[in-house]
């Protein structure tokens, strides 16, 4: 069958057939089979099923201990151990966080204090711009950013530590 059995041409442009979009007839035309008489002796050969390869389904993970559940049941009722757990949890953190904010005061504060006691340490000059300034006014900001990415990384290995305790 080519183009034209389902189009027509008006004009030089094609047109969709008239009969699209209505509805036909869909019921195959049904052949007629006339059964032929198979000899009583011999049995019906019947036809070989292809194997079915079975696949085991696991709805639950069986690493998964009831100790786990039960902590993550804990944690999402907020029961007075799921409570406990994330007290745990916060007091590392905040344990973490005041050391080393005492490191920072530590470092930032003993610098007023050694120009005190040093007089000629503050007298020095670098590139024109007395050490005091530099020690006071741009030292602090890297600092401050390093001991921040510490925190950051010490905060999350606690996370991690609490989610494997939970998960174990």
């Amino acid at each position: 069958m080519t183009s034209e059995d389902y189009y027509r041409r008006v004009n030089g442009v094609r047109e969709p057939d008239p009969t699209l979009g209505k509805k036909a007839n869909l019921t195959p035309e049904r052949a007629v089979v006339e059964p032929v008489a198979a000899a009583p002796t011999e049995p019906m050969p019947q036809p070989e099923l292809p194997k079915i390869k079975r696949t085991r389904v696991i709805l639950a993970d069986p690493r998964q201990s009831a100790g786990t559940l039960r902590a993550r049941v804990e944690l999402e009722e907020q029961t007075s151990w799921g409570e406990l757990l994330i007290k745990d949890l916060v007091k590392a953190q905040l344990k973490t966080g005041m050391l080393l904010w005492g490191l920072v005061i530590v470092l930032l504060g003993s610098l007023p204090a050694l120009f005190y006691f040093l007089p000629g340490f503050g007298r020095v000059t670098l590139i024109g711009v007395p050490l005091p300034w530099l020690l006071l006014g741009v030292a602090p900001f890297p600092l401050l950013f390093g001991v921040g990415i510490w925190y950051n990384r010490l905060a999350e290995r606690h996370e991690r530590d609490f989610v494997d305790m939970i998960e174990n």
